[in-house]
């Protein structure tokens, strides 16, 4: 079949879709399937022997030390559940550094001398496991022929049931780790920053009066936004099922422009999908709160609601993992990269994120006179020491090849990091930093002029959708990670640099207090200090303007603009001694993660290449050559029966063939490069390949332009965008 024809049947394949029949009660209440894979801490103590469960309790809510004595417990209780739910197998699931889920599946069932079988798991089976580590990015913590690796149970983290067709399997959360005892997973590191972030937030909670504390802890709530695309149109597309985003595709007559599809009517094909995945969400305990569509055309978002940071990260790289299964079983396919279609929106995964515990709440809500709660002040303060120290940490945090696609586009904050604070919060600490804050600027009532509406409260500022890190009333929303990446970096960057501020301001009050200061004036002298030195960080303005370029320069501001400005980050001295004081990376273990985001870096631009060359080469321009030869065809018979040809599109055709000939030529030598090192493989990467793609695309996209319709090979942008 011609890749004209698959491109046809592709759009024939769209109208005849049937959406799948309806496999449950559309009666059932969300409460009754809620945490229904789940092993619960409710389930536990249904199956668990009192002591056991206040042990396991203890550790999830109070960070107390696993007891190993009470495993085989845990493990028998965990394996009749997984049997009674119809599980065969389990798998210790961990998170190794290529930021996708890797698991390893084991039979429930052991073979016996009568030829019997018998259900088995020990506890020291549920604790440890060994897979082979040989294969993970290690960034030279191991060698390749080193292969041992550990698996270590999460107890924090709850077990659950993948369901599939073919049987079910217990998954089990856990740290993956070399044997010597090196981080070669994101879990390790979170659970580390986490412990830090927690220890100091709860040495500044004592100093405020409180007594006999629950474990302090982060939280994130992640916003996932994504693309869904007719599968027939994905599978069309090679360069959407090898790298995830479209290579090539000319602009459509009608993008974005209207802002027509922003939280409009979702679409019912949509609309069934997403009832499906949330539903499955429910049963995984993962609790989806919020769906809409977004910005783009076949652009939509789901939101959960916070949860413990250690949490929110297993749910999402499940989640990830389910809204991909699911839309299969709907026809379509789901796009996590950031950019897979060029000049329309592109797609990021904000994170939320917070401090506290289940009793004291969120530390980060001012209430109604900020001015006045001096715990919250201390608490946002070391939010803006941290932002503005470790600038370039969070920076790096979200830097990726697919996320250099969107960072700093007028779609997504720039990649310079700075704080929206809001007129309310901003007026409070610049009233500090001249001495004293002694008023906040209280709510609003809006009059909207009809009578049958009630006057509607209004914040005392507005929000800032330009901002990467602002300040949005309960909570701070990082706005620059990208919708592919793990939420457990930037989660890692923000703990360990809460803990730098908190353990510094702890220290600070704790000696002003066994000096015989008043803590009251201890604290606002704190304050004072802390948004005086770190105040520049605080920008209230238009994060898209270019204004805002120039002024964050003057105030010292870091714009590091692309991944390969960001990366030196990880191991620059200051980063290097923040991660280890606070035990979350040795310095060996940052090194690894600099060689592994290079080595990524350099991998997924290289990918790229050798596609856009491939499709550019094999698909496109045998393409325009056949309708370039069909129109020098036409225009020699009109010569030759003796009519004066038009020869304008048979150039307009030729010029970018010409373009597209060159191009790719440069395109084979670039890739033709060796390296001695993943900096240089990665340099080569972004100062070679990305402008020799750039070129190709180029001549491809004025291409696409000009040939005719029945010729051209690859599903469009308005028909992957528009027809769903």
């Amino acid at each position: 079949m011609s890749g004209n024809a698959v491109r046809l049947q592709a759009i024939n394949n769209v109208e005849a879709y049937v959406p799948p029949a309806i496999s449950f009660d559309p009666t059932e209440a969300p409460g009754e399937i809620f945490g229904a894979n789940v092993f619960t801490k409710a389930e536990m103590q249904l199956r668990l022997p009192k002591s056991v469960f206040k042990s396991v309790v203890a550790t999830i809510e109070k960070g107390a030390k696993l007891d190993p004595a009470i495993a085989d417990s845990v493990a028998s209780a965990m394996k009749d559940w997984a049997l009674s739910k119809g599980a065969t197998h389990y798998a210790h699931v961990f998170y190794p550094m290529t930021g996708l889920t890797a698991e390893k599946h084991d039979s429930f069932l052991e073979p016996v001398s009568d030829g019997e079988t018998l259900a088995e798991f020990a506890g020291k089976t549920l604790i440890q496991g060994e897979p082979d580590a040989s294969s993970f990015p290690s960034g030279g913590l191991r060698s390749t022929f080193e292969a041992r690796g550990y698996t270590g149970w999460d107890v924090t983290s709850p077990a659950y049931i993948l369901e599939n067709p073919n049987g079910n399997t217990l998954c089990i959360p856990t740290v993956f780790v070399s044997m010597t005892g090196e981080a070669l997973d994101f879990k390790t590191p979170l659970l580390r920053s986490q412990q830090a972030m927690g220890t100091h937030a709860e040495r500044i909670l004592t100093l405020f009066g409180h007594k006999d504390l629950q474990k302090v802890v982060s939280f994130c709530g992640p916003e996932q936004e994504y693309f869904l695309v007719d599968r027939h149109f994905f599978l069309a597309r090679p360069d959407l099922v090898n790298a995830g985003r479209t290579l090539f595709g000319a602009k459509p007559p009608k993008g974005q422009e209207f802002d027509d599809h922003y939280f409009g009517a979702v679409p019912e094909r949509v609309l069934g999908y997403m009832m499906d995945t949330e539903r499955e969400l429910f049963k995984l305990g993962i609790p989806a709160k919020t769906r809409h569509n977004e910005v783009a055309p076949a652009q939509f978002e789901v939101a959960p609601m916070f949860e413990r940071a250690n949490i929110a990260s297993d749910h999402q790289q499940l989640l990830m993992t389910v809204f991909k299964t699911i839309a299969k079983k709907h026809g379509m396919e789901c796009l996590f990269h950031e950019k897979p279609f060029a000049g329309v929106n592109g797609s990021g995964k904000h994170v939320n994120f917070s401090v506290g515990n289940a009793e004291l709440g969120s530390l980060l809500v001012p209430g109604d006179t900020p001015h006045e709660n001096a715990q919250f002040l201390v608490f946002c303060a070391a939010v803006i020491r941290a932002v503005h120290k470790f600038s370039g940490l969070l920076r790096v945090s979200v830097a990726s090849a697919t996320n250099d696609h969107r960072l700093g586009a007028n779609e997504a904050p720039p990649a310079i990091i700075s704080i929206f604070l809001g007129e309310q919060l901003a007026d409070v600490f610049e009233q500090i930093a001249k001495g004293a804050a002694t008023s906040s600027k209280g709510k609003g009532v809006m009059h909207i002029g009809v009578d049958t509406l009630p006057a509607l409260p209004t914040d005392p500022g507005d929000r800032n959708r330009t901002s990467p890190f602002a300040f949005t009333g309960n909570r701070f929303e990082f706005r620059a990670p990208g919708s592919s990446q793990t939420v457990a970096v930037p989660m890692i960057v923000l703990n360990t640099i809460m803990a730098d501020s908190l353990d510094y301001m702890a220290t600070v009050l704790e000696k002003a207090v066994a000096d015989g200061e008043d803590f009251d004036v201890a604290v606002q002298s704190l304050l004072t200090e802390i948004i005086t030195e770190h105040g520049a960080v605080v920008f209230n303005g238009d994060g898209y303007s270019e204004n805002w370029q120039i002024e964050a320069a003057e105030r010292g501001l870091p714009n590091l603009k692309t991944t390969l400005d960001a990366i030196p980050e990880l191991i620059k001295p200051g980063a290097v001694e923040v991660f280890e004081k606070y035990g979350v990376f040795s310095e060996r273990e940052l090194h690894s993660r600099y060689e592994v985001r290079l080595e990524q870096y350099a991998l997924t631009i290289a990918v790229e290449a050798k596609l856009a060359l491939e499709l550019g080469t094999t698909v496109i321009l045998p393409a325009a050559v056949r309708y370039q030869t069909e129109l020098a065809q036409n225009v020699a018979a009109l010569k030759a029966a003796g009519v004066d040809a038009d020869t304008t599109l048979l150039q307009a055709v030729s010029a970018p063939i010409a373009d597209l000939t060159a191009a790719l030529g440069v395109l084979r030598g670039a890739l033709g490069h060796s390296a001695d090192s993943a900096l240089e493989e990665a340099t080569h990467a972004q100062k070679a390949l990305l402008p020799a793609m750039d070129a190709v695309r180029a001549a491809a996209d004025a291409l696409e332009a000009v040939v005719a319709d029945d010729l051209w090979p690859l599903p469009t942008y308005q028909e992957m965008l528009f027809i769903l």
